[in-house]
């Protein structure tokens, strides 16, 4: 990502204001991707107020990153994403498409949030969404 975003604090909910500080975008702007990308289905609650949960800060992340750092346009981001969800199993495996695969760590650190389960006490996760993550911090603290 070309701007250094705040790190996302292990809180169970977030709400609009505190999840547009995190990405760096104002709250209408996430109210409109909401509208845009379907993926992103915060939680209402009274007075239709938004909670989000950590997995849909990543994924706004990810949009943010996708229109404002690589230039995509709201449909060239959306189909982007569900290229990412639902990759091709056509048995192309070529050295472009490995190199491709491995700059989009961070997009399979989404899909992978969206299984994680979170119990009374806190997060639970599994070992290979620890690991996916730690690549995207290694990628983002990386030179390049």
């Amino acid at each position: 990502m070309g701007t250094l975003l705040p790190s996302i604090p292990a809180k169970r909910y977030f709400t609009i204001g505190e999840v547009a500080e995190l990405c760096g975008v104002k709250p209408h702007v996430l109210r409109y991707w909401e509208q845009e990308f379907t993926q992103l289905r915060p939680m209402k609650r009274r007075g239709n107020r938004r909670y989000y949960q950590h997995h849909e800060v990543l994924m706004i992340r990810r949009i943010r990153d996708l229109l404002y750092d690589q230039g995509f346009t709201i449909s060239g981001a959306r189909n982007r994403l569900q290229e990412l969800a639902h990759p091709s199993r056509d048995g192309a495996s070529d050295s472009v498409n490995a190199a491709e695969a491995d700059s989009e760590l961070p997009s399979m650190l989404i899909d992978t949030a969206q299984t994680l389960s979170i119990d009374a006490v806190g997060y639970s996760l599994d070992s290979n969404a620890v690991r996916k993550e730690l690549f995207e911090i290694r990628a983002l603290l990386s030179p390049n």
